[in-house]
This record gives structure tokens, sequence and C-alpha cells, in this order.
């Protein structure tokens, strides 16, 4: 190979005054990147091994994540990001003149900024399909409709609140959708902590939908209450969970990004022009 110094004066300059991003490399990276993620997340779902779904699915609690899952995560995003970080050091316009120390660090970098890039393009993909499948705008109202017809909507308290009015003889003509609305409205106002007005309050109507008398209301209120703080307790801790094995994938993807991004760079400065 010749030396730096016997490069022609005109590649040394043009070396230098060139972008250290080889935006098409790097993009062409991420594209491969972002494909390859779909295609491992659709292999995942396939096989019941996705983390995370970008379909709608409230029977599916995050709580029910398992580790197989969250391991999934981890290698789809390694694989996917260090072919295309290969492919953004591969592919990219090979310097002459630039030194062995600095070749590198750029050879990282464009395999970062395939990584980000490809990040970006997935998640928008994702939430897209998302929003497509779950009938975007339509959902929205059709929610609105509920929350208009039944008095206290599909908030997160329904279940519960469902269960505060439950009587041995349920039927439709038993349902006060007001007195619900208003249990509703006390239960969002203190999930966690009633004061003993709102307590009192609410046991004389569930005295008087259900019969129950006025210790077995306040029991139930107790009973809800607890379950009703469990549940928030398992879905923040699943979420936290995700979010945090989510933050493993992504560091691991970057790290995998940049290592293969210098891998295929070298292997491009060492092809040999016929």
């Amino acid at each position: 190979m010749l030396e730096i110094s016997e490069l022609p004066v005109v590649a040394r300059e043009k070396d230098r005054s060139s972008s250290g991003i080889s935006w098409g490399a790097a993009v062409a990276g991420a594209f491969v990147a972002s494909a390859l993620s779909l295609i491992l997340i659709a292999l995942g779902a396939g096989l019941e091994l996705s983390a995370i779904s970008p379909w709608s699915n409230p029977g599916a609690a995050a709580s029910t994540v398992g580790g197989v899952a969250l391991i999934w995560l981890v290698v789809t995003q390694i694989i996917a990001s260090a072919m295309g970080g290969y492919l953004a050091g591969r592919l990219r316009t090979r310097w002459q003149s630039i030194h062995g120390d600095e070749v590198h660090f750029r050879d990282t970098a464009n395999g970062l900024v395939a990584w980000a890039v490809g990040v970006v393009i997935t998640v928008a993909f994702l939430a897209t399909a998302a929003n497509t499948i779950t009938g975007g705008p339509v959902s929205t109202a059709a929610a609105s409709k509920s929350v208009t017809s039944s008095g206290y909507g599909q908030d997160s308290n329904a279940y519960f609140i469902d269960r505060l009015f439950r009587s041995d003889h349920p039927g439709a003509a038993d349902r006060d959708l007001s007195m619900q609305a208003e249990a509703s409205r006390i239960f969002a106002h203190s999930p966690r902590d009633l004061s003993p007005s709102d307590t009192n309050y609410l046991a004389t109507l569930i005295v008087t939908k259900t019969g129950l008398s006025s210790n077995e209301a306040e029991q139930r209120i107790s009973q809800t209450l607890a379950d009703a703080s469990q549940y928030e307790d398992n879905l923040r801790k699943a979420a936290a969970r995700i979010l945090l094995w989510m933050f493993i994938a992504l560091l691991a993807g970057a790290f995998c990004a940049s290592y293969a991004a210098t891998i295929g760079g070298r292997q491009r400065d060492h092809v040999r022009p016929i």
C-alpha cells in the first residue's frame, strides 16, 4: 500500500475536506437494521416471545412478560444493530490519507449513527402500525361514545367500581350508571386512601345498591382499594422492568453497531484494487 506521503496531493486534500460521516452507508445500514428488527420482532411474535406488541390488547398485561421475551428483545437489538453497523462501515467511502486512529473513530461514529437512525425508523414504523391496527381516531371516537353511554367510561377503575356494586342478583335493571359514575370519581380522586367522609358516603351507596350491611360495605371498600393498589403496583413494576431491559437492549445494540462498523471498515480498507 502507498504511504500517506506518497499519495497525490489532490487525494489527501479531498480526504481531509470530506465529511467524517458517510451518510449513504449509514442510512443504508440503518434501513437494513430496521428491516431486520421488524423481521425478528415478527418471528418473536410468531413464537410468542415478543416482549412488546404494537397491537392493543388489554388482556395481555405487562406483568405477563416473561424472561425469555425480554432476552429476545436484547437478541433482536444485537443482531439487527450489528448487521446495520457492519454494512455502514463496509460501504463507507475509503479514506486513504486519514490517520488510522481517526479512521477507527469515524467508523465507530458511522456505526453509531446507523444504529440511531435505525432505532428512529423502527419506532416510527411500529407507532404508525399500532395507530393503524387499533383504529386511531375511530377507536378514540368509540371510547368517547362509551364514556358518554356508561357514565364512567373505560377508565382503569371501571372493574373495581363494578366489584363495589356487585350484588347477588345481577341484572341489567340493577345498573345505576350515575351512581357508578359518582363512585368512580371518588375512586379517581383518592385511589389509595379514601377520606372518612368519602368512605362513609361510598358505603351508603353500596348499601343502597346491594343491600349489604354497613360493616360489609366498608370491608368491601377496604378490600377493593387494596386490590386496586396492588394492581397498580404490579403494572408499575412491570413497566419499570420492561424499560430497564429496553435500556439494556438499546445499549447493547449501540455497542454492537459501533464495533461491527469498525470491523466492516477494516475489511473495506484491506480490499486491494485490481
